[in-house]
C-alpha cells in the first residue's frame, strides 16, 4: 500500500529515506487521479520494499502541493537522494511510471 505523505512525515519517508521515491500529487475529486492512483497502489505493492511509493492529496496538503509547485493533478514526482529528479503530469500508464523508477535505481 502507498504511504499517505504529509508535510509531517515527508522528511522522514522521501527526503531522509535513502531510497528512490515515486510521490502522487492527487485529489479525490479528480477524475485523472482515479485512474492513476490504482497504477500506484500496484507499484506501491510490488515495490515497496526497494523503493518509497507515496500519495499527497493535495486537498489536505496544500503547503507541500505549493512547496513543488503543483498545478495540475494528478503530478507525479520522481526523487532521489532527497531531491525532484523527474516529473510526469496527468495519466501515465503502469510500465511508464515503472520504466523511470528503474532508471533512477
Amino acid at each position: 500500500m502507498a504511504h499517505t505523505i504529509t508535510t509531517g512525515n515527508f522528511e522522514e519517508l522521501v527526503k531522509n529515506s535513502g531510497k528512490v521515491a515515486l510521490v502522487d500529487f492527487w485529489a479525490a475529486w479528480c477524475g485523472p487521479c482515479r485512474m492513476v492512483g490504482p497504477v500506484v497502489e500496484e507499484i506501491a505493492t510490488e515495490m515497496g520494499d526497494t523503493a518509497v511509493i507515496g500519495k499527497v492529496d493535495v486537498d489536505a496538503e496544500g503547503d507541500l502541493a505549493m512547496e513543488f509547485g503543483i498545478r495540475n493533478i494528478p503530478t507525479l514526482l520522481f526523487f532521489k537522494d532527497g531531491q525532484v529528479v523527474d516529473k510526469h503530469v496527468g495519466v501515465a500508464t503502469k510500465k511508464q511510471l515503472e520504466d523511470k523508477l528503474a532508471a533512477l535505481m
